[in-house]
């Protein structure tokens, strides 16, 4: 399956590590993963700001469904689950570190069926939980 992994690049990273993770075990499972966190997909290449649009909708429209990391605010993120959400109708599974701050209202407000929140502690809870979500997705 393909699956888009969204997660902060200029708002705040501090969690990303715990999704990089996630994304290389995704990844083993043999799923396609399209992500600037995946390192098929990594670049020296800087884009602009219209190429990394262009590229992000390009890559949700090819997958099936999404996953994103929503424990540091990004403008970039909540667009994109919202473009799944809402214009590709496709499940999103958005998931939070527990110590995390406030989580922002619009997203933990939203009651499309079609988007699940999780929150996790470690590694290992986030994968349980990525892993569920796919498992449930391909039955």
């Amino acid at each position: 399956m393909i699956i888009y992994c969204a997660g902060p690049i200029r708002g705040d990273v501090t969690y990303q590590k715990y999704f990089t993770k996630a994304i290389d075990y995704i990844e083993s499972l043999g799923h396609t993963v399209l992500s600037e966190f995946s390192g098929k997909f990594s670049s020296t290449i800087p884009l602009t700001d219209k190429q990394t649009y262009k590229r992000d909708l390009k890559w949700i429209d090819g997958s099936k469904i999404m996953i994103a990391e929503i424990s540091g605010p990004s403008l970039g993120v909540g667009f994109e689950i919202s473009y799944a959400l809402f214009i590709k109708k496709m499940p999103v599974l958005a998931v939070y570190h527990n110590e995390a701050g406030q989580i922002s209202s619009m997203i933990t407000g939203c009651t499309n069926p079609l988007l699940e929140i999780k929150k996790y502690s470690n590694v290992e809870d986030l994968t349980s939980i990525v892993k569920k979500f796919i498992a449930n997705i391909l039955i």
